[in-house]
This record gives structure tokens, sequence and C-alpha cells, in this order.
């Protein structure tokens, strides 16, 4: 399993960035793949998650109408389009899979994570 992120960058509040995922060793129809994030000096905060088998999404109450999590199932990519930044969304994004879909916040494989930084 590899999961590749790009995008990220830097964005003044209430802007917008797009983040992608390009996955390997999987298929996105099998397997739920979304988004954490990590602030410094806080713990792991679930995103969003895109459910393979059903194409449920899910997100976490911060982030809720304002991000929104799509798949390329062809290119094994998914996205998180982030809306209405805030500087509180300030943080490294990780792709991630998830060890019991899109239940609970329990991530299983993740990528090398890309920096979001919003400016107030």
């Amino acid at each position: 399993v590899q999961l590749v992120e790009s995008g990220g960058g830097s964005a003044q509040s209430g802007g917008s960035l797009r983040l992608s995922c390009t996955a390997s060793g999987f298929s996105l129809d099998d397997y739920s793949i979304g988004w954490f994030r990590q602030a410094p000096g806080k713990g792991r905060e679930g995103v969003s998650c895109l459910s393979g088998p059903d194409g449920r999404s899910v997100y976490g109450n911060p982030v809720k109408g304002r991000f929104t999590i799509s798949s390329e199932r062809g290119k094994n990519t998914v996205h998180l389009q982030m809306s209405s930044l805030k500087p509180e969304d300030t943080a490294v994004y990780y792709c991630t899979t998830f060890t019991n879909g899109c239940y609970e916040w329990s991530f299983d494989y993740w990528g090398q994570g890309t920096q979001v930084s919003v400016s107030s």
C-alpha cells in the first residue's frame, strides 16, 4: 500500500486549496480512503472519509459544509477540495486508509503528509 499526497500550500482565510492522493497497491473500489490532519502540539483529527464499496462520504464536524471529498476511480486518486479556509485548518494533512470503513476515525495506512497553512 502506498499513498502519495500532492497539493496543499498556503492560503488566506476564506480561500481554497485542493489536495490529491494517488493510491497504489489496492483499488479505491475495495477500501475506504480519506484524510486526517495533525496540527502542531495536537493529536490526529479525522477530516473526511470516502467509502469504497458504497461511495458514502463522511466529514469531521469542523469541516462540514466547507470541504468536499471526491475520487477519480480510473486514476485511483482521491481529492479533497477545501473552501472557506480558516486559520484553524492549518495542519499537516495525511491521506489515509481506514481500518473499519467510514464508521470510525481509525487510520490504517497513511502517506507522508502535506502542509496546509491558512493565514488570517
